[in-house]
């Protein structure tokens, strides 16, 4: 990434590298003429793979009065095992953002080492907005702003031979990639169980373990359409304000079966009494915002099937997720990951996913 800061390091880290002079240049390089003159720094989120703050600005007019700086955390052990994570987002926001429609925050300054061990994300603040929890879930008004804002990345990249041409670093595993990622989420999936033995059932477990087991046969999957996936497109990643949902962490973007984002956000956002009574009406106000947004040959009937089809997201994100996150164990943590695998666990049996891929495997 160029940087445009003469002798200021793109890349900071740290709240005394976050200097008036520095945020000066880091908004004149995205197009903002003015002079800061004092940053108070609070660090804000409980990031599991990197560090986010909030600059509180004076300035001479002409810039916001808040802005957030998102950067890498952990020993460089920890940040080598992510930085395909850091190269992803840094990736989206300069090369496919502008094409999205989806809300998210707006950026001034990117840059990443060349290792993509470090790097340094200048970004809009999206306060008063307030980001979902994912131990309380939400209500069905904001469950259907989210996913009306999914769209808005899905759509644009509908089946878009662009995305393989321009953006060919996005979902581009291979065979070897697939491989790979099976077996760390095969070998997170035994730890994480172990973790949590006393707050799962056995049959959660098992269900645990019967998708990680599923996970290559469904990654290989090239059925259905191809779009821009967020990839972890959960409570904890979204900003809600009353006229509006902020979508944020871009670490996992992909590209693969657009209901992948739908089932995971769906299976683990509501309780499982709320989802059940409102699972085919939110996937009804998602494909309607697909065709308001152009999407066509699509059928809601495809939709419904390809929202169960994408239900493996859940259980492959999270234990990855839990893996390598850089951030201390908390009970807070613990709360996040546990709610999460419950209310995956079940959505995967109400729907029958692993009966459903294994047929599909079989045919």
């Amino acid at each position: 990434m160029t940087s445009g800061f003469g002798r200021l390091n793109p890349i900071a880290e740290t709240p005394a590298e976050f200097t008036p002079e520095w945020v000066t240049a880091a908004l004149v390089q995205g197009g903002v003429r003015a002079r800061v003159t004092g940053v108070e720094t609070e660090a804000v989120g409980i990031g599991q793979i990197g560090a986010c703050y909030r600059l509180h600005l004076r300035h001479d007019g002409g810039a916001p009065d808040k802005v957030i700086v998102k950067t890498a955390a952990g020993t460089q052990e920890q940040r080598t095992k992510v930085k395909s994570g850091y190269r992803t987002e840094v990736g989206f926001y300069t090369k496919l953002a502008h094409i999205a429609k989806i809300r998210r925050p707006h950026y001034w300054h990117a840059a990443i080492s060349e290792d993509a061990c470090a790097f340094t994300l200048l970004l809009e603040d999206a306060f008063p907005a307030k980001a979902g929890s994912q131990q309380e879930g939400c209500d069905l008004t904001q469950a259907k702003a989210a996913l009306r804002n999914l769209a808005g990345l899905h759509a644009p990249f509908w089946d878009n031979q662009a995305l393989a041409e321009d953006a060919g670093w996005v979902g581009n595993r291979g065979a070897a990639g697939v491989a790979m990622l099976t077996k760390i989420q095969a070998h997170g999936m035994a730890r994480f169980t172990e973790q949590y033995r006393d707050d799962l059932t056995q049959e959660e477990v098992d269900l645990l373990h019967g998708a990680a087991t599923m996970t290559h046969q469904w990654l290989s999957d090239a059925q259905g359409p191809r779009a821009l996936l967020h990839g972890d497109y959960r409570l904890d990643n979204l900003m809600f304000a009353p006229d509006q949902v902020i979508a944020v962490d871009w670490q996992t973007l992909d590209a693969g079966l657009p209901t992948r984002d739908l089932a995971y956000f769906i299976s683990t956002a509501l309780t499982p009494e709320v989802r059940r009574t409102h699972e085919r009406e939110l996937v009804e106000a998602y494909h309607a915002q697909l065709m308001a947004y152009g999407v066509q040959d699509y059928t809601l009937e495809a939709c419904q099937t390809d929202y169960r089809r994408g239900m493996l997201q859940a259980p492959l994100i999270v234990i990855i997720g839990w893996s390598v996150a850089t951030s201390e164990r908390s009970a807070k943590s613990d709360e996040m990951f546990v709610s999460l695998a419950r209310r995956m666990c079940s959505a995967l049996k109400e729907h029958d996913v692993l009966e459903l891929l294994k047929y599909r495997e079989q045919k």
